[in-house]
């Protein structure tokens, strides 16, 4: 057996020059400035700086937003950014950020909420301009038109007393915040803090979050583009159903899909169905899936309440092993799983519209990755403080997704935060000077140099809004 070479051995010294780390974070912090959302901040927190002096509040919390993005999980982070002011300039100490943010109350909230939005009608503007536009959403092996908004809860475990954290569902204690991402980039739309005992089925909280998505839509496209809304059965609630369905009197083109409670009149009308409607369901990438069969149940389930042309769709599934199953599922020896939607007959078969809704899915996902971009754990005791760490880690959530949308290729394109972190964002660089120019000079054995160049080009070549 040939051995395995020992590492070389190091001397190991704290006298270095001209080197930084981190320096693919520059890359967030350009695009901040490229999309206007350092400029929209430091106008949403101007009245936070009655004196003019210090820090500016929209840099601060434009640092707070990078250094999430960059994986930072505490206010303290910000020290990674500060330490290097070659590289992003002066930087707030902490406490200089705690006050910031310590300072925010709702209204303060919503000009940031609304200089997101704008921010971001700016970066998908961009993205027309440069590129070929917000991508679609794909399911079952093509695209989905319009824009998919995905609705979902997920619990924070807080391991101290902060305020409004209360016990969960599920036995532990924290907060329980409702979320809403855009399916076709991955941009998080929305959010809002809640108690951890709040309920997962409240319809004024899922209304809510889904006006505040729609705000942060582009006029262009909120207005004459199809939006659909997708959930897991608690936003099945006929209120929420009602409003997204009246949302098409304000010109909003609005559609539901969502999950529905298999109760005992669905198990009786499930029990009904003869076999022949039964038809294979499919694949994301449009194939077959294996035993795996869907029916339509319209016609069969009381849907009295519920906006008209509500459609009942059902799939049957041989469980996988460790499946959790009723006891319907367990006498039928098929797991099924029901969800409703208002997309009318012409525009799918019901094999398309289930494969579109089992989509829902990725937002999982995109909260696992939002739980490592700023949400997975908040700083302080104070509620508000935590609404609007809440409120940035979504804006560090955009970055990304701008990055990758606007700046990325190939499989960066679609890369999640870690290997985003991991291949361009934690670079380590030197710093020289020459020819009155400034330059950063990242390694020429790192493996992904050209693709992080490539993305400062793609950077300084994009259409900037007018002042």
């Amino acid at each position: 057996m040939q051995g395995i070479g020992s590492r070389p051995k190091l001397h190991v010294s704290a006298d270095g020059a001209g080197v930084v780390g981190h320096a693919g974070a520059r890359l967030l912090a350009d695009l901040a400035d490229a999309t206007g959302l350092a400029s929209l901040y430091a106008t949403a927190l101007r009245p936070l700086r009655p004196r003019g002096t210090g820090h500016d509040p929209g840099r601060i919390a434009t640092d707070l937003a990078v250094m999430l993005a960059d994986g930072g999980e505490a206010i303290t982070d910000l020290a990674v950014l500060r330490d290097q002011r070659e590289v992003f300039g002066p930087v707030a100490s902490t406490p200089t950020a705690w006050r910031v943010l310590a300072a925010v109350d709702e209204r303060v909230l919503e000009r940031l909420r609304s200089a997101r939005a704008q921010a971001r009608e700016v970066a998908w503007l961009q993205a027309s301009e440069s590129r070929c536009g917000i991508p679609a959403a794909r399911a079952g092996g093509r695209e989905v038109p319009g824009l998919v908004l995905d609705i979902d809860a997920t619990l924070i475990t807080c391991h101290s007393e902060k305020d409004q954290a209360a016990p969960t569902y599920k036995g532990g204690f924290g907060f329980h915040p409702l979320l809403c991402f855009l399916a076709n980039t991955g941009e998080g739309m929305s959010g809002r803090l809640r108690p951890g005992n709040a309920g997962a089925n409240t319809a004024a909280d899922h209304i809510a979050v889904l006006d505040d998505a729609l705000a942060q839509i582009p006029d262009a496209h909120r207005h004459g583009t199809e939006i659909l809304v997708r959930t897991d059965s608690a936003g099945s609630a006929k209120s929420f159903l009602t409003h997204v369905r009246d949302l098409r009197t304000r010109g909003i083109c609005t559609f539901f899909s969502v999950g529905y409670a298999v109760t005992e009149p669905v198990r009786r009308a499930i029990r009904a169905l003869p076999e022949q409607v039964w038809h294979p369901a499919l694949d994301q990438d449009g194939t077959l899936r294996e035993s795996a069969e869907v029916a339509e149940l319209t016609g069969m389930a009381d849907l009295a309440g519920y906006p008209a042309g509500t459609r009942v769709i059902v799939r049957r599934e041989r469980p996988h092993p460790g499946a959790q199953l009723s006891l319907f599922d367990q006498d039928e020896g098929m797991r099924h799983q029901v969800f409703l939607t208002d997309t009318p007959v012409t525009a799918g078969s019901a094999q398309f519209l289930e494969v579109r809704h089992r989509g829902h899915a990725t937002v999982e996902d995109h909260i696992r990755c939002g739980k490592t971009t700023g949400f997975g754990r908040f700083p302080s005791r104070r509620f508000p403080v935590n609404a609007a760490w809440l409120e940035l880690s979504l804006a560090a959530i955009d970055l990304l997704a701008w990055t990758r949308v606007l700046l990325l290729d190939g499989e960066l394109a679609a890369a999640e935060p870690k290997k985003l972190r991991y291949r361009l964002l934690h670079v380590a660089a030197r710093i020289t000077r020459g020819g009155r120019r400034l330059r950063l000079r990242i390694s020429a054995t790192w493996p992904w140099r050209h693709e992080l160049a490539a993305a400062f080009h793609r950077l300084a070549a994009l259409p900037r809004p007018a002042s």
